[in-house]
Formats: C-alpha cells, structure tokens, sequence
C-alpha cells in the first residue's frame, strides 16, 4: 500500500517521514510502536483494502461530530466588544512573549524563574478572556514560524484560559492551569540546539532527546518556589495519550489528570494549526475535525466536545465562504449560534477581486447571508493576518 499520511500530528515534534510505499510488517510494527491506529492510503498508487473506510465517510462523520459539539450548552457571554478588549489583549500578548523568553533564558543562566510576573500576567491573561476571549484568539492567530516556541506557549496558555473558563473551574484551578501552559515548555531550554531547531526529518534517537523536554519541564517547576501542583500537573503531562503512547510516563486514561488530559488537546490543537518549518498548518476547522479523528485513542474524546463548543465550530481566524460568493475571516464567535459569527469580508469569490472590508454580523436581524463552508486561505492566496485586527 502507498501511504499518504501516517495521522500522527499529535506528536508535534515528530518529523518522520509520513508518505510512501509500506512494503513490509516491520514498518507496520514501528508504525504501531508510534501509537498510530489508522493511516490514509492512495488506491491509485498502491494495493486497496475492503476493510478501508473512503475519505469522503471520515469527512463526514467528522463533520456530524463538529455540528454535535456545537449544540452544547453555551458559555458565559463576553462583558465587552472586540474593540474594546483587542488593545489591551494587544498589550497582555506582548508581555507574555517576553516573560516566557525571560524565564527560559533565566533557566539557561541558573537562576530562578520570576513566578511573581508569571502570576500577574496569568491574572492578566484571565481577565481578559472572561471580558473577551475572542480578543487574546485573534491575536494567536498572527504568528510567525521563527518564533514559535514563543508563541506557542502563549497561544497555549489562551487556549486554556477558555477551556478552563467554558469548563467552570474556580479562579485558583484557572490560574494554576494558565501558569502551567505559559511554562510547559521551559524543559526545551535543556534540549540541544541542534535538535530543537532542526528544520529536517528528526532520527530515531534525536526525537528521544526532544521527547525529554517534558520530563525536564517537570523537574525545573518542582524545583520553583511557589508553583503550584496542578501547574506542575499541568506542564508534565501535554504530551501524555489516553492509550498510553504518550510521554514521558505512559500515563493512559485516568492516570492523567482532567488537566493533563485538557492540556494535550489545546497543545496539539494549536501545534497542528502552525505553520512551521516543516508543516503546514490545518485551517483551524481541519484541526478540529482532527482531535475529533484522533478522540478515544489518543485524546479524551468529551473533553475534546467541550474544547470545540467553547473555540466555535468555525474559531476566530476562520476564512469561511458565504452563500453571497464573499469570502470573510471569523473575528468573533456567537456563543448563542455558532453558524452565526462576526465575519470581516474582503474578497469576492464569483469576480475573483478583493472588496471593500465589511464587518458582518450574521446573526444580526434582517442579515440574509449565512456561511457555506470553511475554506482554505492558500486556495485564493489571503494571508488571514492582515483582517483580524
């Protein structure tokens, strides 16, 4: 069989080669050995099998999955506009990438981490989600490949603050959590250079090295005045799996925590909706359809629900196509109907030319235009950057 996709970008890190021929049960074995239940073949290049399901069936049921997700009950409404939030979530994004910077470059030299301005910007980042989340996602859908590592915890940490949010957890356990997704990755700073900023293919070994970063999270944490438990929890377990084929302990189901568990579904979510060096990022619809793919082995299926009602089945940074023929980026979700968010339009399909900028609400009264679809950005060459703020 000729594989095409290996559907293992739940390890984020993990580089291997992903296409061609399967030749033999080794392959099969190590294939197995990653964790992987189910690949994708190309039937005109290689052998088909009468038990394989066709794309089209997977899409579908993903999508029907999508749609279910989205009738859970809603969250708490938002105390402010976009308008009114996006300045000071301008200014709390900022200081979250220089603080995380700081603590890691505090790590390397051997001093201690500054847990005071990680509280207080946790407390900050809090806030700013219960005023208006879609502010702070906004935000984490501008990035740059050279400064992932950065942003990525960041981002990480926005993640959490709505999931904590939408899941009802009190002020401390949303705090601890925060401070736990801004710190998960401080382990990397004890990862050689050579492998942490590899742009190629990762061998065998090197990805043991990089697999290492988690435990060294763990172990610099524990060593920090002041932190917390479940930051520490928190931290350790983003790359555990639910079958057991995660690291760095093989934890499976219930041995990870409620925020281990939730924590691993934001990381690959945002890991696999990047672009890097190496990858591509999944719109963010397609990435959500994923950790629906990939619910029961590797992520806790409810929780990956409740992760999508509180993001929206078309997140902030969305491009989606409207019934009109325009094409519009999703800068606000309706918590009330999640088919109806706030849309900036800015191309028109039909006469394939841009148009004058519009914010739409398309839950508003009177409004006959609704979305058809999510779209690829690549397929008309919009960069979604430039319309979100």
């Amino acid at each position: 069989m000729y594989i095409t996709d290996l559907n293992n970008d739940w390890i984020p890190h993990n580089t291997r080669n992903r296409r061609g021929f399967l030749r033999n049960d080794a392959t099969i074995a190590k294939i197995q050995q990653m964790g992987v239940a189910y690949v994708y073949i190309d039937t005109e290049r290689g052998l088909d099998s009468q038990d394989a399901e066709p794309v089209s069936d997977v899409d579908r049921r993903n999508q029907s999955q999508l749609e279910q997700a989205a009738a859970l009950k809603p969250t708490q409404p938002r105390q402010l506009s976009l308008a009114e939030e996006i300045v000071v979530a301008q200014q709390i994004h900022g200081e979250a990438q220089g603080l995380v910077s700081s603590a890691m470059q505090d790590v390397k030299l051997g001093r201690a981490i500054d847990l005071s301005s990680i509280n207080v910007l946790a407390e900050s980042l809090q806030q700013s989600v219960l005023r208006n989340a879609n502010a702070l996602s906004c935000l984490g859908r501008i990035r740059e490949k050279d400064n992932y590592l950065m942003e990525h915890s960041v981002n990480l940490s926005v993640l959490m603050s709505l999931f904590g949010k939408a899941m009802g957890f009190p002020h401390e356990v949303l705090h601890q959590t925060i401070v736990g997704a801004l710190l998960h990755d401080i382990g990397k700073i004890l990862t050689p250079a050579a492998v942490l900023n590899k742009p190629g293919k990762l061998s065998a070994a090197e990805f043991e090295i990089m697999k290492q970063h988690a435990r060294h999270s763990r172990d610099i944490l524990m060593a920090t005045d002041g932190i917390g438990e479940l930051t520490v929890m928190t931290a350790a377990q983003h790359h555990e799996r639910m079958d057991g084929s995660g690291y760095p302990f093989g934890l499976a189901g219930e041995e990870i925590s409620v925020y281990g568990r939730m924590v691993a579904i934001a990381d690959v979510y945002d890991a696999i909706t990047a672009d890097r060096v190496y990858h591509k990022g999944l719109t963010p619809t397609q990435g959500l359809k994923k950790l629906l793919e990939w619910s029961g082995d590797h992520l806790d299926a409810s929780l990956v629900h409740r992760f999508i009602r509180c993001l929206g089945i078309y997140p902030v940074g969305s491009l989606v196509l409207l019934e009109s023929g325009r094409l519009g980026v999703v800068i606000e979700t309706n918590d009330s109907d999640q088919r109806l968010p706030v849309v900036r339009v800015m191309y028109h399909t039909r006469f394939n030319a841009a148009i004058p900028l519009e914010i739409i609400d398309l839950a508003r009264p009177g409004n006959q235009d609704r979305i058809v679809q999510a779209v690829d950005p690549e397929t008309y060459r919009i960069d979604i950057r430039k319309f979100l703020t």
